[in-house]
C-alpha cells in the first residue's frame, strides 16, 4: 500500500516537471526543518520565522514560474500542431497545474507553522 502511494507521488513529481517539482520538495523539507527548529530551540530574534516566511513565498512563486514556462511550451506545441484534441489540451493543463499546486501546498504548511510559532511565542489573550 505504501509503495503505491510513493509510486503515485513520484509519478506526479515527474509529470509536473522535475526541474520545478524537486526543488519545491527540497524547499518543503527546508520549511519543515526551519519550523521545527524554531519551535524546539526558540526564535527570540525572529530570524527563523522571517526566513521561513521568505522560503515559503519563494516556493509558491517558483511553482507558478514553472506553470508559466510549461504553458508557454504547451502553447508553442499547440500552435505548431495542425489539429489537436481537447483531451490533449486538458491533460497538458492538468500537468501544468501540478507545480503551482505543490508550491501552494508548501506555502500553506509553512504559514501554518508560522501561526503555530506565533501562538507559542505570544499566547492568545482574551
Amino acid at each position: 500500500m505504501n509503495f503505491l502511494i510513493i509510486g503515485e507521488i513520484s509519478k506526479r513529481m515527474y509529470e509536473g516537471g522535475p526541474v520545478f517539482m524537486y526543488p519545491i520538495l527540497i524547499l518543503f523539507f527546508v520549511c519543515l526543518g526551519l519550523g521545527i527548529w524554531a519551535f524546539l530551540k526558540g526564535d527570540e530574534d525572529g530570524k527563523k520565522k522571517e526566513l521561513l516566511s521568505h522560503v515559503s513565498l519563494f516556493t509558491m512563486v517558483w511553482g507558478f514560474f514553472g506553470m508559466m514556462i510549461g504553458l508557454i511550451e504547451a502553447f508553442d506545441a499547440i500552435s505548431a500542431a495542425i489539429s489537436i484534441s481537447s483531451a490533449v489540451i486538458a491533460g497538458g493543463l492538468k500537468i501544468g497545474l501540478l507545480a503551482p499546486l505543490f508550491g501552494m501546498f508548501v506555502f500553506l504548511i509553512a504559514r501554518l507553522l508560522l501561526i503555530v510559532l506565533l501562538i507559542k511565542d505570544k499566547p492568545l489573550r482574551e
